[in-house]
C-alpha cells in the first residue's frame, strides 16, 4: 500500500506563489507517476498535473500551463507542485494521486491512491 500525505496549501492574493508537498510512503518502489488534481466547489475534481517517476517526464493542464511546474524529490519520496501567479479561479481542495501503473496520468480513474487533500485559496 501506498499512502500519501499533501502539505502547503493556504490563502494568498491573486498573483501570489504556494508550494504543495505530497509526501509518499510504504510501496513506491513501484510507483509510476504522481499527480495532481484539484476540485472547486460546486465542480468536478480535474487533473492540473503529473510527473512520471523514472522519467520525470511532466503534463500540464492547459489552465495552469506557464504557470505551474510539477517536480519530485525520489530520495524524499516527494512531489511538489509550485503554483505561481496564481488566480482565484486556482481556489480549490488539491489532491495528490499516485499511480502505480503505465496509463494516461491525466485520466483520475488511472490513480489508485489519494491524498487527503490540502485546501487553496486565492483572493481577488
Amino acid at each position: 500500500q501506498v499512502q500519501l500525505v499533501e502539505s502547503g496549501g493556504g490563502l494568498v492574493q491573486a498573483g501570489g506563489s504556494l508550494r504543495l508537498s505530497c509526501a509518499a510512503s510504504g510501496r513506491t518502489f513501484i510507483s509510476y507517476a504522481m499527480g495532481w488534481f484539484r476540485q472547486a466547489p460546486g465542480k468536478e475534481r480535474e487533473f492540473v498535473a503529473a510527473i512520471r517517476w523514472s522519467a520525470s517526464s511532466t503534463v500540464f493542464a492547459d489552465s495552469v500551463k506557464g504557470r505551474f511546474t510539477i517536480s519530485r524529490d525520489n530520495a524524499k519520496n516527494t512531489v511538489y507542485l509550485q503554483m505561481n501567479n496564481l488566480k482565484p479561479d486556482d481556489t480549490a481542495v488539491y489532491y495528490c494521486a499516485w499511480k502505480g501503473r503505465s496509463g494516461s496520468p491525466s485520466l483520475e480513474v488511472e490513480y489508485d491512491r489519494w491524498g487527503q487533500g490540502t485546501q487553496v485559496t486565492v483572493s481577488s
